[in-house]
């Protein structure tokens, strides 16, 4: 059955605006070549989308052409704007774009919990004030219209609202409800952080080529999204790779309903790498886990060791040391017998030894968690996410993808992301883009 004229103008008009959001400003000509669509539709949908507001002039296609054909058309951007949030359990980062993502403001905080749930909210919500400020978004922040927000913890899938759980601060709900009073007119959503980098990493980052894949997202704690024919997978309680409750070897207890501890997050957690990362000989105190294996990794590809940088850490001025593995760690992390343990510190060249066997170690145990979803999955490639995942670079993927073909006979192959922590924010401004735009872009008819 054909569509009706005002069905195909619709879906004309959305062809054409998705065509300008991928490709930039276009000629009529242009969209007529991109689209085939006839000329008299393609002049009657740009006349339909200039009155609507939506598209507008923006320049010529060239200096040799002259007239209504090199008239170059663009979204008009300042139509609408966007925010988009990375709430973690101490801080909490903003981004401010106009309606074609153009990133005009940013910033971060972070938030002090003992100073209890109101101070956290307040301090929050007036990090995105101050950026809507600085965005320039016209009338007190009247046009933000799309809010995105990422944040750790179930997403009930029929409310949409951040469930009760253990160890997810009360502030992050509150959160939500603080900005949509604030912003009244806004849309106010939150998703789990894992799968917007999951989405950031689908358009923007390694797995553009993949409609099938897993993110294993490695930070402060682990989670894990899975994308399955192009489509985000969220269960039917949203708790689809809640991974660091997975119950798996080399751990003093099995997880609780409460508590992920005795399950896959006490062997890849932050805390747990940097514990390994001590027992490998690595020093001085005071460097995250992400640092700790950016360092390794860089000691492995057979760069220099560096003076750490300050990352909330303290850090050290000596340089970043490694010496061999010492005893005492979980079950297969143990050195072989007559592998000297560490109770002394070596110089520099000492990286050598100590960081490729700390990135054995903490690949075996990656690819104990990554083993279990491949072979309930068969996702064909594994990114590795977040701050430590990112950090470790092809190093650690190339050794857990070695260890993968060991332990399963389903090929798969492992990536490292490149927008690491980053790809929160970019996932959640990807989705406030596209909600706004599916209802901006749904011109009037005339």
């Amino acid at each position: 059955m054909p569509a009706s004229p005002s069905t195909a103008r619709a879906i004309n008009d959305r062809l054409a605006l998705t065509l300008l959001q991928a490709e930039g400003p276009l000629t009529a000509g242009q969209l007529k070549q991109l689209t085939g669509l006839s000329r008299p539709t393609v002049a009657d949908l740009v006349e339909r989308l200039t009155a609507s507001g939506l598209i507008t002039v923006v320049g010529e296609s060239g200096e040799q052409r002259r007239g209504p054909n090199a008239r170059l058309y663009g979204i008009v951007a300042d139509r609408a704007y966007l925010a988009a949030l990375d709430v973690r359990t101490e801080s909490v980062s903003v981004l401010v774009s106009d309606l074609v993502g153009r990133v005009l403001a940013d910033g971060s905080v972070p938030v002090a919990l003992e100073a209890g749930e109101a101070a956290a909210v307040e301090q929050a919500t007036g990090l995105v004030e101050r950026a809507v400020k600085e965005a320039g978004v016209p009338g007190d922040g009247e046009l933000l219209h799309t809010v995105g927000i990422g944040a750790p913890g179930l997403v009930d899938p029929a409310t949409g609202e951040l469930r009760d759980s253990a160890g997810l601060p009360a502030w992050h709900r509150r959160l939500v409800a603080a900005l949509q009073s604030r912003f009244p007119q806004a849309r106010v959503s939150v998703e789990n952080e894992t799968n917007l980098a999951a989405l950031a990493e689908q358009r923007e980052g390694v797995a553009r080529d993949r409609h099938t894949f897993v993110l294993l997202w490695l930070g402060d704690s682990c989670g894990a999204a899975v994308v399955l024919d192009g489509g985000l997978r969220r269960g039917a309680s949203g708790g689809t790779g809640e991974i660091g409750f997975l119950p798996v070897p080399g751990t003093a207890a099995l997880p609780s309903a409460t508590d992920c501890s005795g399950g896959y997050h006490s062997l890849v957690g932050a805390a747990a790498i940097v514990a390994l990362a001590r027992e490998h000989g690595a020093g001085p105190g005071g460097l995250s886990a992400h640092r700790l294996v950016e360092e390794a990794a860089r000691l492995t590809a057979g760069g220099d060791p560096v003076a750490p940088r300050r990352d909330g850490g303290g850090g050290d001025p000596r340089l970043l040391r490694w010496g061999a593995a010492s005893h005492g760690g979980p079950a297969g992390d143990r050195p072989a017998a007559g592998r000297p343990a560490v109770g002394r510190r070596l110089d520099p060249a000492s990286g050598a030894e100590g960081a490729p066997r700390f990135l054995d170690a903490l690949a075996d145990r990656v690819a104990v968690g990554v083993a279990a979803v491949v072979a309930v999955l068969d996702p064909g490639c594994v990114v590795l996410g977040g701050e430590i995942g990112s950090a470790g670079g092809a190093a650690l993927a190339a050794r857990v993808e070695a260890r993968l073909r060991r332990m399963s006979p389903l090929a798969t192959e492992v990536r490292a992301s490149t927008l690491g922590g980053a790809a929160v924010l970019r996932g959640a401004l990807l989705t406030a883009r596209e909600r706004a735009q599916d209802e901006l872009f749904a011109a009037p008819e005339r």
